[in-house]
C-alpha cells in the first residue's frame, strides 16, 4: 500500500472554462480506518458534466465543492483494509469517493460507498446503474413517455446518458433520431447504439437533416445540451411533443448566462407541447424498479455503453474539460490504477 493518498482539491471556482490550475494536487497520509469502516483503493473515478455545476457557488441540486476541498466525483475501488465485516477486504464498492487514490467507508446510502452487486462489471455503476443511467431512465419514460412507433430526438447523443437515453427509447419501439458532434460519433450510433440515424452537427444542416428524418415533427425531444441545439428541437416538434431537460452542457453548466434561447420557445404554445426538467434524485424510491429496467434491457443486448478513459489521477481535470470540448465518447472514466 502507498504512505501517501494523493488528492484533487479544490484552490479556486473556475470562471468559464475549466483549468488544471483550479485545482491542486496535493499528498497526505493514507487514512486508517475507524471501528466500522473500510479503506478504499479507488481504481476508477467517473466524470460527468455536473460536476462542473458543483464548482460554481449558484444554486444547484447539491451544494457547492467548499475551496480547499478534495473535489467531489464518482467511482469505484476495492476494500484493502476493513473493520466492517458486511465489508470484507477485496469487495468492490462505488459512489462518491472524491478525486483521491483512497478513501474510508463507513456507510452506505445515497452519496456513501455501496457494494457494487455480484454480477454487474464495476466500471457500469459510473455509468448505466449510476446517475447518467437512472437519468436516461427517469427522464426518458417519467418525463418524456413515449409510446411505440413514435419519433425521439436525443442530442449529446453518443455521451453516455443520452446514449442509454436513445437506446431506451428503441428499445420501447420507437424512431430514434441522435445528435452528435462528428462522423465517428455518429457512426457510433448508428451501427453500434443502433439508432435509426444520426446528425452531425458539426458538419451537418441540423434543421434541414430532422425536416428530413422527421417529416412529421419529434414527438419526444430528450436534450442535454440546451443553446441552439435546443433551438432547433424546439423548430421542429409535433403536436403535443414533450420535452425533456436533462442537461445544458453547451452552457449551463459554467456559472455564466448562455448565449442563446431558447428563442423559439412559442412553440411549444403553439404544438401545446410541454417542456420540463427533472433531477434523478426526485426518485429515489424508484430506483429498484430503473436497475432492474436497465440489468433486463443489456442482458438482451438492447443497450450498449462507449467508455473513453483516461490514464492516472493527474488526467482528472483534463478528463473533465474533455466533456465539454466533445472529446468522449460514451462515459468518461479515469483509471487510477489497473
Amino acid at each position: 500500500m502507498d504512505g501517501l493518498n494523493r488528492q484533487w482539491v479544490l484552490r479556486r471556482r473556475p470562471v468559464g472554462a475549466l483549468r488544471d490550475d483550479d485545482f491542486e494536487l496535493r499528498s497526505v497520509p493514507v487514512p486508517t480506518p475507524g471501528p466500522g469502516e473500510a479503506l478504499v483503493r479507488v481504481h476508477w473515478l467517473g466524470i460527468d458534466p455536473t460536476q462542473r455545476g458543483w464548482l460554481n457557488e449558484g444554486d444547484n441540486y447539491m451544494d457547492p465543492v467548499p475551496l480547499g476541498a478534495v473535489m467531489r466525483g464518482s467511482g469505484v475501488g476495492q476494500v484493502v483494509r476493513s473493520n466492517d465485516p458486511d465489508c470484507p477486504v477485496g469487495s468492490w464498492v462505488a459512489g462518491m469517493v472524491g478525486w483521491q487514490d483512497y478513501v474510508v467507508r463507513s456507510a452506505g446510502g445515497l452519496l456513501g460507498l455501496n457494494v457494487v452487486p455480484d454480477g454487474v462489471a464495476p466500471t457500469s455503476m459510473l455509468s448505466l446503474f449510476g446517475a447518467p443511467g437512472l437519468t436516461a431512465y427517469f427522464g426518458m419514460t417519467d418525463v418524456g413517455r413515449p409510446e411505440a412507433g413514435q419519433t425521439v430526438l436525443v442530442s449529446a447523443a453518443a455521451g453516455v446518458t443520452g446514449s442509454i437515453a436513445g437506446q431506451i427509447a428503441k428499445a420501447l419501439g420507437c424512431k430514434v433520431i441522435g445528435i452528435a458532434g462528428g462522423p465517428d460519433k455518429c457512426s457510433w450510433l448508428t451501427e453500434r447504439a443502433g439508432l435509426d440515424a444520426a446528425v452531425d452537427y458539426k458538419n451537418d444542416d441540423i434543421g434541414a437533416c430532422l425536416t428530413r428524418l422527421a417529416p412529421n415533427g419529434v414527438d419526444v425531444f430528450f436534450d442535454g445540451v440546451g443553446g441552439r441545439i435546443l433551438e432547433h428541437g424546439l423548430a421542429h416538434l409535433a403536436p403535443r411533443a414533450r420535452v425533456v431537460l436533462a442537461g445544458a452542457i453547451s452552457s449551463g453548466y459554467q456559472g455564466t448566462d448562455p448565449d442563446c434561447g431558447p428563442r423559439n420557445y412559442m412553440s411549444l404554445a403553439m404544438n401545446r407541447a410541454r417542456m420540463e426538467g427533472f433531477i434523478f434524485l426526485d426518485y429515489l424510491d424508484r430506483f429498484p424498479e430503473a436497475f432492474q429496467a436497465l440489468r433486463d434491457w443489456q442482458a438482451r443486448g438492447a443497450i450498449t455503453i462507449a467508455e473513453t478513459v483516461s490514464s492516472g489521477l493527474e488526467s482528472a481535470p483534463s478528463a473533465l474539460r474533455a466533456v465539454f470540448e466533445g472529446r468522449n465518447l460514451g462515459k468518461q472514466l479515469v483509471e487510477i490504477t489497473s
